[in-house]
């Protein structure tokens, strides 16, 4: 398949490379000139494309041109001084995907759609989101966007929290005291398996969708980040108590049973 990869960070480069080796043939968007020769490197057709609010920069138009599939994978930009309304970036890439060859879409989005409460809820996808946060505000309203229009097929991928290759939030979080919500369960996906699950709702054009991804193992967060800063060789995070814990477990079974896809990676 020809696939446009908006978003290649983190987990859209190393993406990009399994696609390419499995014999697809891939664009690649980058907001740093600097990038564009590695993607180059790697037969990736690097875009250098700018996503913002009023306007965005660069060539959408060939990005999008003589591919099948728009796989989006940026992450609002909401933390810092700087915040931008990730919902009017997507209104405005919407009319390209309308006009292009593009007839369906990825949207890489996060259980942050779904609040944290005090009563630890099990999530599935029947589940309807309530999100607590802007990130997850403009998540959901996004989802909505693509979802609703009827010039392509959307799939709604909601990743738990990410962590692999040099990411994990032990290594932000050891040696810290007054940690909270001890008492919630993790939501983590392995980078592996996030690949794993997307190279599975393609190869099974398993469109129309959403699904919840997170790992095997729900266990808590002190047992999980004592035991992680322990195995790094890390001092383990002070946690406390006095505040009850907040969070929520995500379940996976839908991923199990409708993709047939078995979790590679524990947390």
């Amino acid at each position: 398949m020809n696939i446009s990869l908006l978003g290649c960070g983190w987990l859209g480069l190393p993406l990009a490379q399994h696609l390419i080796a499995t014999g697809h043939v891939v664009k690649g968007s980058t907001t740093s000139i600097d990038k564009k020769e590695v993607l180059k490197s790697i037969s990736i057709e690097p875009f250098l494309i700018v996503l913002k609010e009023d306007k965005f920069e660069g060539d959408m138009s060939n990005f999008l041109h003589q591919s099948e599939i728009l796989i989006i994978d940026i992450p609002p930009k909401l933390r810092g001084l700087v915040k931008e309304n990730f919902v009017q970036k997507i209104k405005n890439l919407i009319p390209y995907i309308e006009q292009s060859t593009i007839k369906k879409v990825l949207f890489i989005s996060s259980t942050s759609v779904y609040a944290d409460t005090e009563n630890l809820p099990y999530i599935t996808e029947e589940t309807i989101p309530n999100p607590d946060t802007e990130s997850g505000k403009q998540l959901y309203e996004v989802e909505q966007l693509l979802q609703n229009n009827n010039k392509f097929e959307t799939t709604i991928l909601r990743f738990g929290g990410l962590i692999g290759v040099n990411r994990n939030p032990i290594n932000m979080l050891a040696g810290r005291t007054d940690v909270a919500n001890p008492e919630a369960p993790i939501n983590f996906i392995h980078q592996t398996d996030c690949i794993g699950v997307i190279e599975a709702i393609l190869n099974q054009n398993s469109w129309n969708e959403i699904y919840n991804a997170v790992g095997l193992d729900h266990i808590l967060r002190k047992e999980y980040y004592t035991s992680k800063a322990k195995e790094l060789g890390l001092t383990p995070p002070q946690f406390n108590y006095e505040n009850t814990s907040v969070g929520k477990y995500v379940l996976n079974a839908k991923i199990k049973n409708k993709l047939g896809y078995t979790f590679k990676v524990e947390a």
